[in-house]
């Protein structure tokens, strides 16, 4: 893949970018980094798309945002913002974690530049806040997003040369043994100036409102019931330590255009990269139906 940088009002991205044809914009998630799609190129590559993964704004070398925002509105603005750049009337747009985020609230701010979405291991709706309020089993799964308020987050993550982010991934991916060499590549990553504190502000933004004035979360809840205008296939792993798989049931009313569900089997939160074979089938079956 050809490094790039991309232009844009608040973030100067860079990106990862390969083949020609329609384009397909992937974006990832925590703890993670625009190489996480790696197995996914080459297969959208050869199908003729072309493809551009850019690490999120604040994940360096990646430039922290001009206007200072992490929110999840922010990360659509940032989808709608990349398509201009890169001279895309429209696009598919492929996001994982975060990345499934800035996908959802970029359809909601410009649904006609989606020809189709997937998203991966985050779903739309407010069933998940739902059980943020609800359900003990996932208020357990998020223990760490009420930890990433705290200041010492910063120094919790960083310990160690970053060693809770393998456990992250091992919780998180049940079973799955990371690559060493992805994990390497991930900690570079955080390891830059500044991609740990905006790692956290995604979190801190986005929540921080809800758990400053708990009143806020009916707010949320409304936010993300507005139905999505854009085709879609959702894909969640069966084993998700971080997202119960169980709140993939139910999503279809919030996808006016449709959307597939699949739950993977045998698979957990980064369920591209613990089987790229049956992810990738699933989403070139989706792009070419």
């Amino acid at each position: 893949m050809t490094p790039r940088t991309i232009e844009t009002p608040n973030v100067t991205f860079h990106a990862l970018e390969d083949g020609a044809g329609p384009l397909v914009l992937c974006m990832h998630g925590f703890p993670d980094d625009a190489r996480s799609w790696r197995h996914q190129v080459p297969v959208l590559v050869a199908a003729g798309f072309r493809v551009v993964t850019p690490f999120m704004r604040g994940y360096a070398p990646t430039s922290p945002p001009a206007d200072g925002r992490f929110d999840a509105m922010a990360l659509g603005e940032d989808v709608v913002a990349l398509l201009d750049a890169l001279g895309a009337d429209d696009a598919v747009v492929i996001g994982h974690d975060w990345g499934a985020a800035a996908t959802y609230f970029g359809a909601l701010l410009a649904s006609q530049r989606m020809r189709k979405m997937v998203t991966l291991a985050v779903p739309y709706g407010p069933g998940f806040f739902r059980a943020l309020r609800e359900s003990y089993v996932q208020q357990r799964r998020s223990w760490y997003m009420l930890f990433f308020q705290h200041p010492l987050a910063e120094e919790a993550l960083a310990r160690d040369g970053f060693a809770m982010i393998e456990h992250l991934y091992r919780d998180w991916s049940p079973g799955w043994a990371a690559p060493r060499e992805m994990m390497d590549a991930v900690k570079e990553t955080f390891s830059s100036p500044g991609t740990l504190q905006a790692a956290l502000a995604y979190y801190r933004q986005t929540m921080q409102p809800v758990f400053d004035a708990p009143a806020q979360l009916d707010a949320m809840l409304q936010a993300m019931s507005v139905p999505l205008q854009v085709p879609a296939l959702y894909l969640h792993g069966a084993d998700d330590g971080c997202i119960g798989a169980e709140l993939a049931h139910g999503i279809e009313p919030y996808f006016a255009r449709g959307v597939r569900v699949e739950v993977v089997p045998g698979t957990g939160h980064f369920l591209h990269q613990e089987r790229p074979d049956p992810i990738n089938r699933a989403i070139l079956d989706f792009l070419q139906s």
